[in-house]
């Protein structure tokens, strides 16, 4: 089974290889992540996210969806000292960085629970990947058509903050000022919820995210500096020989 759509404003593909699991849990997979993409954009105006940022839902009205995603949002601010934060000046409530991750791992596992096991999913170059190896390339931060890393994941996930798709759009919450220490982060973690969250809340924390990310229980991490440094932990999954291309 393969599917690509077009869902929170970026492309979702779907690799499902076992042969008895339904085409309904693709069809669960992609109604789940438009539900999401109604509930949770700042962008909408008739969210749950907007109306909650516009103070329309007091925190006893939000959904438990809604509160996990906030309690994440919070977790990531403190660790960070302030550097990862979702409710910036001028700005409003925005908590896409976690949600992108928390909603394709919920999808992840609707797919496990259908009888998928060897499957991935990649969500604008996040992915969650089952029964591998599979390979999945990083883009160089500063050359479109070039990978910086090629990894082999069998069960987990992987995630990229970067410059390159939509500029210096990952703000420093301590400085208000966008975060330019580095390139490119990526964080491979056992899930899609922690690995998208650790990298842009590392990507915040500029060159020291490095360190701070490294140091988290579970997570490896591939980091190019802002001099194009490559930088990255002894257990990060570096491919070999060729195997699935994810």
């Amino acid at each position: 089974m393969h599917r690509v759509e077009h869902v929170m404003g970026f492309p979702v593909s779907l690799r499902v290889d076992d042969e008895d699991v339904p085409e309904s849990a693709a069809d669960a997979v992609f109604a789940w992540l438009r539900e999401v993409d109604a509930r949770f954009s700042p962008f909408k105006p008739d969210s749950e996210v907007s109306r909650h940022g516009r103070g329309e839902l007091a925190s006893h009205e939000l959904s438990a969806d809604l509160v996990e995603v906030l309690d994440l949002c919070e977790h990531y601010r403190i660790a960070t000292g302030g550097a990862f934060d979702v409710r910036l000046p001028g700005r409003g409530l925005d908590p896409c960085a976690v949600v992108k991750g928390w909603s394709v791992q919920r999808a992840a596992e609707l797919l496990k629970a259908a009888g998928a096991r060897r499957f991935v999913l990649n969500a604008g170059g996040d992915v969650v990947a089952a029964g591998g190896p599979w390979r999945v390339g990083v883009r160089h931060p500063e050359q479109a058509d070039k990978l910086c890393t090629v990894l082999e994941l069998t069960e987990g996930a992987v995630a990229t903050s970067a410059r390159y798709e939509r500029g210096d759009h990952i703000i420093d919450g301590r400085t208000g000022l966008p975060a330019t220490g580095l390139l490119s982060l990526t964080v491979v973690a056992a899930t899609l919820t922690e690995a998208d969250a650790v990298a842009t809340a590392a990507f915040a924390l500029g060159e020291q995210g490095i360190e701070w990310a490294a140091a988290l229980p579970g997570c490896e991490v591939f980091a190019v500096d802002a001099g194009g440094q490559v930088l990255r932990t002894e257990g990060f999954p570096v491919a070999g020989e060729p195997s699935a291309a994810a």
